[in-house]
């Protein structure tokens, strides 16, 4: 066990050594895996900033059935479960006429005429049933149980759906499923990248030690240690490639909020964007550093069979 921790410490050692030895070697290396890190963690951070967004607009949209006015009190409740049982309702609340007009005055107090006009007249207002939906892409279900002939019965009017809300949230989503494509279309495209600039830095590193890795085959270096060092000089550019990303995306969200003075960006909130980012920094880190690590340690693994096939027999 001793033999295998000092084997292990020492490749360790000599991949550290060997990545500042070739530290401008493998700036290429880095800068394409640090795009590509970046681009997967503005990736995370704007999806989680759209799904943010829908869900506040979502929050704001209720379908409002109005009653007629001679419905009993048995018949409102009866309806009232069946609307509570469907699978996409969320909430449901009950607004009598009295609360109906109470809620009017409250949204028409700067108009004179209207107020003037409603209280005239005994309240013309009916009574309603707001309700909240869970997936505005499901909301059919509702739809088609309130438009059944026997609570037809009940309304005294269609109810209301909030269309332009609705249209509001269509357009978010498909801008969402837009940036996820392209997200993982341009971070295969980097990754596809870095790994063959990878394997052209281990080539090229190989190449430039030839004659140091055949004297340590001669002496007897195992397989394993003598490809071990360029794993870990690999590993190393991961992680310095997913620190880069954070601090990129960091200060981007910085100059966006303080020097721009911009709140938004088209569709993307950058207030909720700045402080999500801040808030799962360190969930965002420990991804953007096992990414890294993977792509550093895959590529080189496949590079070392690659290009150390012969020398290491």
């Amino acid at each position: 066990m001793n033999r295998k921790m000092i084997t292990l410490s020492r490749i360790i050692k000599t991949g550290l050594v060997n990545f500042v030895r070739n530290a401008w070697l493998a700036v290429a290396a880095m800068a394409v895996m640090t795009v590509t890190l970046t681009i997967v963690l503005f990736s995370l951070v704007t999806n989680a900033t759209f799904a943010n967004t829908i869900a506040q607009i979502t929050d704001k949209i209720d379908i409002s059935v109005y009653l007629q006015d001679d419905i009993t009190a048995s018949q409102r409740a009866s309806f009232v479960k069946g609307i509570k049982s469907l699978p996409n309702v969320k909430a449901v609340s009950y607004l009598s006429k009295d609360q109906a007009l109470a809620n009017y005055q409250k949204q028409n107090a700067g108009n004179e005429q209207l107020l003037s006009a409603i209280s005239a007249t005994d309240n013309p207002l009916p009574a309603t049933i707001q309700i909240k939906p869970r997936d505005l892409n499901k909301i059919q279900d509702i739809k088609d149980y309130l438009s059944k002939p026997a609570n037809l019965k009940l309304q005294s009017d269609d109810p209301s759906y909030s269309g332009d809300r609705k249209a509001a949230i269509d357009k978010i989503t498909h801008a969402t499923n837009i940036l996820r494509q392209v997200g993982i279309f341009a971070v295969l495209i980097f990754a596809v990248i870095s790994v063959l600039i990878i394997f052209n830095t281990i080539q090229m590193a190989i190449f430039n030690r030839r004659d140091e890795l055949t004297i340590m085959r001669l002496l007897g270096a195992s397989t394993g240690f003598i490809r071990g060092p360029f794993v870990v000089e690999n590993i190393v550019y991961g992680v310095f490639s997913g620190i880069m990303s954070v601090v990129i995306i960091k200060v981007l969200f910085m100059l966006a909020s303080s020097a721009l003075q911009a709140s938004s960006l088209g569709l993307l909130d950058i207030n909720y964007a700045s402080e999500y980012f801040n808030e799962h920094i360190w969930i965002l880190l420990t991804i953007q550093l096992c990414v890294g690590i993977l792509i550093g340690a895959a590529s080189s693994v496949v590079a070392t069979r690659r290009y150390l096939k012969f020398k290491t027999k």
